[in-house]
C-alpha cells in the first residue's frame, strides 16, 4: 500500500490557526460505516450518538510547555530545544535547532540562567540528549520559560496555554495534545455521564513522531517512534465490563486507539500495565478494542489518517476528507471534529 494513497488537497486557508472561544461549538461530521452517509452536526450533538452502557476512553495526558529558547553558553548563539523523553529527574531526549550548535559538551543557558543544560550526547536520528541544572522545581521553571510545542502548521501565537490542553488533563509529559479531547468541556462531560455513558481514562504521552507524515513510498517502510502509555486497573475493568454488558468502547482519539489496541488481548480483553508502544495500525488491521472513534482531521499521508482508514475503510474516510474540505471544516489541532460510527 502506497503513502500517495492517503493524499488529499487541502487549501492553506482550512488550517485552524485559533481555537473556537466555546470547545464544544466545534463542527462535527457523523461517519456512519454501514449507510455510508455523512452528516455534519456540531460536537455539542455528539449526545446524539452516544447510547446508555458505553464507555468513552480519554487520554488525560498533560502537555508539557516543551519549547524552550536558550542562548550557547560562550557564544551567544541563539538554540531552540524541544523537550521529547524524560531519561530521568534531570536527563531529556530534546530536538534542537540549530542542530550544529549542539555538540555533546557544549552548555545552554535559559532565562538568564534559571536553567542550564549540559548536551551529553547525539543519538540515532540526530536528537541530542541533555542534563539540565537548576535550582528549584523543574516544573515551575518549565511552566516559567517554555512554551507549547504547537505544531508548526499553526503560526499564531498561543496566548492561553490552557487552550492546548484536555480540560481532564492531569499527568505531565506529552509533547502534543490529543487534540480530539479540545473538543469537550466539563459540562458536556457531565451530561454524557448522566446519560449513562461510562468514561473511563487512559495515559499516553504523545510524541511528535505520531504528526508527522510518513515518508517512504510504501507505508510497510515507515517505522513509528515509541511513546509510553499507563492503563490502571480499575480503568481496565471498566471497558472490560463495558465490553461484557454489550457497551461500545468509543476511543477519543487515536491516541486512545492506539494505547488500547496495545493492551488487548485476541480475545477482546483489556489489561492493565504500562510501557512503550510503537503500534502501527493501517488498512488490514484486525481492530480488538475499540468500536467507534471520535478525532480529529488530519495531515494528508499522516499515519493518523492510515489509522481511522483501518476502522471505516480507506475509500469512506478519502470521500469523508473531501467533503469537509467542500464543507469548508476547519482542519487539525485547533479544528473540527470527526465521530466515525462502525455500529
Amino acid at each position: 500500500m502506497k503513502t500517495s494513497d492517503f493524499y488529499y488537497d487541502l487549501p492553506e486557508e482550512l488550517i485552524a490557526q485559533e481555537p473556537l472561544a466555546d470547545r464544544a461549538s466545534s463542527r462535527l461530521m457523523v461517519v456512519h460505516k454501514d449507510t455510508e452517509m455523512l452528516e455534519h452536526r456540531h460536537f455539542r450533538d455528539i449526545k446524539e450518538y452516544l447510547r446508555p452502557g458505553d464507555c468513552l476512553i480519554i487520554n488525560n495526558t498533560r502537555v508539557l510547555p516543551a519549547r524552550l529558547y536558550g542562548e550557547r553558553v560562550g557564544t551567544g548563539a541563539h538554540i531552540e530545544v524541544l523537550l521529547l523523553v524524560r531519561k530521568d529527574i534531570h536527563t531529556w531526549e530534546v530536538l534542537v535547532r540549530p542542530g550544529k550548535k549542539a555538540r555533546p559538551g557544549d552548555r545552554i543557558s535559559f532565562g538568564d540562567g534559571k536553567l542550564v543544560a549540559e548536551v551529553l550526547e547525539t543519538i540515532e536520528g540526530g536528537n541530542r540528549i541533555i542534563r539540565f541544572e537548576y535550582e528549584g522545581v523543574f516544573e515551575s521553571i518549565l511552566d516559567e520559560l517554555g512554551e507549547m510545542p504547537l505544531p508548526p502548521y499553526i503560526t499564531h501565537k498561543l496566548e492561553d496555554k490552557e487552550r492546548y490542553q484536555t480540560v481532564y488533563a492531569k499527568h505531565d509529559g506529552s509533547a502534543a495534545a490529543p487534540t480530539a479531547g479540545l473538543h469537550f468541556t466539563p459540562e458536556l462531560l457531565e451530561e454524557i455521564k448522566q446519560m449513562g455513558v461510562e468514561i473511563a481514562h487512559v495515559t499516553l504521552h504523545v510524541g511528535l513522531g505520531t504528526f508527522r507524515p510518513v515518508k517512504a513510498d510504501d507505508i510497510l517502510d515507515h517505522e513509528m517512534h515509541s511513546e509510553y502509555y499507563v492503563v490502571e486497573e480499575d480503568q481496565a475493568q471498566i471497558m472490560n465490563r463495558t465490553r461484557a454488558n454489550g457497551g461500545r468502547l468509543i476511543a477519543v482519539g487515536t491516541t486512545s486507539t492506539r494505547t488500547l489496541e496495545s493492551v488487548t488481548d485476541e480475545k477482546g480483553i483489556v489489561h492493565a500495565g504500562s510501557g512503550w508502544t510503537k503500534i502501527f495500525i493501517y488498512p488490514g488491521y484486525q481492530f480488538k478494542a475499540i468500536d467507534c472513534l471520535i478525532t480529529n482531521f488530519h495531515l494528508p499521508e499522516s499515519t493518523l489518517i492510515m489509522l481511522v482508514s483501518a476502522l471505516m475503510g480507506k475509500d469512506l474516510v478519502m470521500r469523508a476528507y473531501k467533503e469537509a474540505v467542500k464543507e469548508r471544516y476547519r482542519f487539525f489541532s485547533f479544528g473540527d471534529a470527526c465521530l466515525f460510527l462502525t455500529k
